[in-house]
């Protein structure tokens, strides 16, 4: 009888994305390894920048001996879902208008703090040099 393989979406491999709980995709497959992390030769940056990819690229760059290979086996929790392979991007209001207005209103609100207080400087130095 075949084992079930659980298909994961990348949105779901890239949420386990810290030291305690961390799953990379390498050729499709989606690995647990948040027990070897401590192990790794590379350290757990590589695993932790490899986060929302398949890191095959990364992986072979790396020159992983066969033994690497084998002992990936064991973290395996599933397979990469096919239909569903990005993360979604974020998204972009579709009114420009209001994109354009937020952006000309930019210039007004960096500057308001520091021009108050500017004027607030001028006039308790006029005041105090009065007396």
């Amino acid at each position: 009888m075949p084992t079930l393989t659980k298909l994961v979406s990348m949105q779901e491999a890239a949420e386990h994305n810290s030291k305690d709980d961390c799953w990379v995709v390498i050729h499709g497959k989606v690995y647990d390894v948040t027990s070897y992390i401590d192990e790794h030769p590379g350290g757990d940056d590589v695993f932790l920048d490899a986060k929302g990819k398949d890191a095959k690229e990364e992986f072979d760059d790396a020159g992983h001996s066969q033994d690497a290979r084998d002992l990936m086996e064991k973290f395996c929790v599933g397979e990469l879902d096919p239909s569903a392979t990005t993360i979604p991007e974020p998204q972009i209001p579709s009114n420009k208008a209001d994109v354009v207005q937020k952006i000309k209103d930019l210039p007004t609100q960096y500057w308001a703090v520091p021009g108050a207080v500017v004027c607030i400087a001028v006039i308790v130095g006029f005041l105090y040099l009065r007396k």
